[in-house]
């Protein structure tokens, strides 16, 4: 275990190493809404925003990845946003179809929560993901933002300023 955040005023341990402004990302293997495979080189050549969530099912989480499907329409082709969840991918396409979210891709670590523990986000008491933004470009992590109350929302302004400094 390496980080911590809270949950709801309690703390919860996070698994893995974080990487930092200027590590190489660690590659990954998420399954799509098709049960597809998606790596890192499957994004090469774009900028990776991964939006990393405990659940879409969540009021926050809805809010947020709401949010960054609407920035989402008016930002660059060159940039992809990837709400990462737990979440099985079909209740990933379903929560997409219902909340109109197309700007947005959504790729679960439902198998077994190696991307969140390779990135430093699996929240070992709850087996989720918590709540982070990283952006990667060139397979270079470019922006790291670890909320730290996982019920609270990133600071979408501070994403959208890294990301513009990369276009």
């Amino acid at each position: 275990m390496s980080g911590t955040v809270k949950f709801k005023g309690n703390l919860m341990h996070l698994v893995g190493d974080m990487p930092q402004t200027g590590d190489v990302a660690p590659d990954f293997s998420l399954a799509d809404n098709a049960l597809q495979a998606k790596s890192l080189a499957d994004y090469q050549g774009k900028v990776l925003v991964l939006v990393c969530v405990p659940s879409l099912d969540t009021p926050v989480c809805d809010m947020e990845v709401r949010r960054f499907n609407a920035e989402a329409a008016g930002l660059s082709d060159k940039i992809v946003i990837a709400a990462v969840s737990r979440d099985l991918p079909f209740a990933q396409a379903r929560w997409c179809g219902a909340a109109g979210v197309k700007a947005v891709v959504t790729l679960s670590d439902y198998r077994d929560g190696t991307f969140g523990k390779a990135w430093g986000v699996y929240l070992d008491e709850l087996g989720l993901l918590t709540r982070a933004v990283f952006i990667v470009k060139n397979s270079k992590v470019e922006y790291v933002q670890l909320v730290p109350e996982v019920t609270d929302q990133p600071d979408f302004d501070a994403v959208f300023q890294a990301l513009k400094k990369l276009i």
